[in-house]
């Protein structure tokens, strides 16, 4: 089975190629930092599997990638990896039409079983996202209004146009950020990002 990889950061590209290199039913075909140009991989090439980072080089989006490979190439098996616990990942990899989720975190022998299960035709998808420390606060007590909110912040919106974008006003945004500070125990809202970031649970809204 022809694989490719799409996967920018070095370190993971690595333990995934040497993963793929020590399997018996797969061989690494191409692989790419970036989603945008696996659609013209696939297109040149025989691609039976793509493992499929979501934040790629340049900011494309791996999950909107999947998508549009799957209405051009129905046949090809995709599985969405991915380092980040933002929990609304699961959701959209499902509608992209994404085979089967995996976590990096995890075994990588673990890899190559959800690998031959995908190709064998079953979805494998986990139950949950897995939970991280934020401050006090683990992220599964976060909620979709909450992380809509936490989103926005990461990107620099302010408080107005948080509120503009969501539909809500100005002292429901705030009382959000106040309830979010008071349950990881941050002194304000700039550390409680800067964590999220490094722990990669804000991506962006896509």
């Amino acid at each position: 089975m022809n694989v490719l990889l799409v996967e920018d950061r070095k370190m993971a590209r690595d333990c995934m190629t040497g993963y793929i290199n020590a399997s018996e039913n797969f061989v690494l075909a191409a692989q790419t930092p970036s989603a945008s140009m696996a659609e013209i991989i696939c297109m040149k090439n025989k691609i039976d599997l793509i493992l499929m980072d979501v934040c790629t080089a340049d900011n494309d989006d791996g999950i909107n990638a999947a998508a549009r490979i799957k209405k051009k190439f129905p046949s090809i098996k995709i599985i969405i990896v991915t380092g980040m616990t933002t929990v609304d990942l699961i959701e959209r990899a499902k509608k992209a039409g994404a085979d089967s989720f995996w976590y990096k975190e995890t075994e990588g022998d673990e890899l190559i079983d959800v690998m031959n299960r995908t190709v064998n035709g079953e979805n494998v998808y986990p139950k949950s996202a897995p939970v991280v420390k934020i401050g006090n606060m683990n992220t599964s007590e976060i909620s979709e209004r909450e992380l809509e909110v936490l989103r926005l912040m990461a990107e620099g919106y302010t408080d107005s146009a948080i509120a503009k974008k969501l539909c809500v006003s100005v002292p429901a945004v705030r009382y959000h950020v106040t309830q979010l500070l008071q349950k990881t125990g941050y002194e304000n809202r700039v550390k409680l990002i800067a964590d999220l970031i490094n722990k990669d649970f804000i991506v962006p809204d896509f």
